[in-house]
């Protein structure tokens, strides 16, 4: 264990003998969710996230934050300092930019300069050594058709940390370069635009397989933080002809979807007792349906103009699933949302009398608590036991 994470051990419930990985996902604006959240644990542990980690992980937004974490800065200072990025990186390319139709939609220009001020050129390993800490980002190689970890384990030989050299800024602009929105960082996209947007299961085989002997399966925390999940609100009946532009509707839902199902899937596999018995896995995620912030408390929205909504429970269906990666109107929505959650998560500790991160966020039958996607299941079983509804589908 860290010397400094001693108490932040023992006030979050993490076994001493544990080391203490934070994983925190992509999702553009929304990253502004998780970094309520890691304010609030900073506000638990008595320590800022760089002293109690052993290892921090990241992809897009996420990887941006983890990046900022390994530059020794506090989760209130990250808050600060994402909210001015935020305003520098979507900047329009060209008066006819667009997302579909001319892409990429926004300029890194303004971003790239601003993230040299945010941490110089500063290589992995220097922030690494400086941080005491060890770092995954993650990134797509396009011309490799082959994912990327831009990695540095302190514990293990030099010739496997082969990207020490790399200068943190350039990991951090190559996980943020999602196609359509940004320009590639020449062979790299966003980390997220397959199967790391949570980066969880990476940043554990990297650390657990690749990592030397510093890191076990069996004495490892995970704290895994999301953005918050979307669905699309499309009806049955309008999936074969959706609405707006048929591509533009699949490269979303592709973009979306592919990210959701993976991490879905990893934290079905890293909750399983029966495959990973010793691996404490702590995931806090919501998915942004109307169903799911009713359980929230009912924080203010009475400064934010994108909606007339005054509060999280006022907002609609429609409205949360227009939250893009880049619609900057929802910011302080997406700010709302990470502050209601840290508001349950109080709750929940105050009523089962143990510390607030202590426990993964799910329901006694071990499904996520704040995540409402279930399928209309009886639905599902009338149509498709029928041979007369399905003779009747379009074909």
């Amino acid at each position: 264990m860290r010397k400094s994470a001693t108490q932040a051990f023992e006030r979050l419930s993490v076994p001493a003998g544990n080391r203490a990985v934070l994983c925190l996902d992509g999702g553009g604006i929304r990253g502004i969710l998780t970094l309520q959240l890691l304010k609030a644990l900073e506000a638990e542990a008595g320590c800022p996230c760089h002293q109690i980690f052993d290892m921090v992980a990241g992809t897009s937004t996420g990887g941006i934050i983890a990046g900022l974490i390994a530059s020794r800065r506090t989760a209130t200072e990250i808050d600060q300092l994402y909210k001015t990025l935020v305003a520098k990186v979507f900047t329009k390319r060209g008066l006819f930019s667009d997302q579909f139709i001319n892409p990429p939609k926004w300029s890194k220009v303004s971003y790239r300069r601003a993230l040299k001020e945010a941490v110089g050129n500063v290589t992995l390993q220097e922030a690494c050594d400086q941080s005491e800490l060890d770092l995954l980002v993650t990134a797509h190689d396009v011309a490799e058709g082959e994912q990327t970890f831009f990695s540095h384990l302190r514990g293990r030989p030099a010739d496997r940390n082969r990207y020490a050299k790399v200068l943190l800024r350039a990991a951090l602009e190559a996980t943020m370069s999602a196609p359509t929105y940004f320009t590639p960082l020449e062979r790299f996209v966003d980390g997220g635009t397959t199967t790391f947007n949570n980066p969880s299961l990476a940043a554990i085989i990297e650390a657990v397989q690749y990592g030397g002997n510093d890191y076990s399966i069996d004495h490892l925390t995970v704290f895994s933080f999301g953005t918050g999940c979307q669905t699309l609100f499309v009806k049955p009946d309008q999936v074969a002809d959706p609405p707006g532009p048929d591509a533009a509707f699949w490269l979303k839902w592709l973009m979306g979807e592919a990210g959701n199902d993976a991490s879905d899937m990893q934290s079905y596999l890293l909750r399983s007792k029966r495959i990973l018995p010793g691996c404490d896995y702590r995931r806090f995620q919501i998915s942004l349906d109307t169903t799911a912030l009713e359980k929230l408390p009912p924080i203010s929205l009475s400064k934010v103009d994108a909606t007339d909504a005054t509060t999280l429970h006022g907002l609609t269906d429609e409205e949360l699933a227009s939250i893009d990666l880049d619609n900057v109107a929802f910011f302080p929505v997406m700010q709302a949302i990470g502050e209601g959650l840290v508001g349950k998560l109080k709750q929940r500790a105050a009523a089962n009398g143990h510390a607030l991160f202590a426990k993964d966020l799910v329901d006694d039958r071990g499904h996520e608590l704040l995540v409402t996607r279930s399928g209309e299941v009886s639905q599902i079983l009338a149509n498709l036991s029928d041979p007369n509804w399905l003779d009747q589908q379009e074909a």
